[in-house]
């Protein structure tokens, strides 16, 4: 089994959406000092590579904590949408889409990743995309972006609304390219909460 690591590096140079806490990682405790070592993480729960449960934007009070874990796994399916800027929907995207799987957006945009850019000028999905995505009930959205949309957040509403659990703040999506069958895996802490940092991977068998 190869695994391929799609996920950003938490430490205290972490870009964070504007508005956010900037993350801090101390070590409070030293071997020297104290005979071990021990850190303290402060931080907003959306940064870094992370997953948004339906209560972030929703009604549902459900936490990371209260979903099955399998909830957070499935078959990938890579969308190689770079250069887009509003992603839109392609009839091809109806043979390659199935009913619980999970769908990587391949924008590119992570080489941004740490520049005001990164969050001011990033792409979104489509309304056209979305529906279709929320018609054949994927499991997750997965993308190397912050966001799928940007205020009013009408995208990621109706995604959450629909169950779909969103996957940001990806990278090495390029590593998938031209590779068959992968499974994803992002599976978050089991915490009381709306988000979750996550390590995600894709996972493939290798041949022979």
């Amino acid at each position: 089994m190869k695994l391929i690591d799609i996920s950003q590096a938490l430490n205290n140079d972490t870009p964070v959406y504007p508005g956010d806490s900037k993350l801090s990682l101390v070590e409070d405790k030293t071997l020297k000092n104290d005979g071990y070592s021990s850190y303290v993480l402060t931080s907003c729960l959306h940064t870094g590579t992370h997953i948004d449960v339906p209560m972030h934007m929703t009604g549902d009070d459900r936490t990371a904590a209260d979903f099955p874990v399998d909830c957070f796994s499935g078959r990938g399916v890579l969308l190689d949408v770079r250069g887009e800027y509003l992603i839109a929907m392609r009839p091809c995207f109806e043979s390659i889409v199935g009913e619980g799987d999970v769908v990587l957006l391949h924008t590119g945009f992570d080489k941004w990743y740490g520049k005001v850019s990164y969050f001011a000028d990033r792409p979104s999905v489509s309304k056209e995309l979305s529906e279709f995505l929320i018609s054949r009930k994927i499991k997750m959205l997965g993308m190397d972006m912050p966001s799928p949309d940007r205020p009013p957040h009408d995208i990621h509403k109706a995604l959450l609304e629909s169950g779909v659990i969103l996957l940001e703040n990806l990278t090495n999506l390029e590593a998938l390219q031209g590779i068959g069958d992968f499974e994803v895996m992002a599976l978050p802490l089991k915490i009381a909460a709306e988000a979750s940092f996550v390590r995600a991977v894709c996972m493939m068998r290798e041949e022979g």
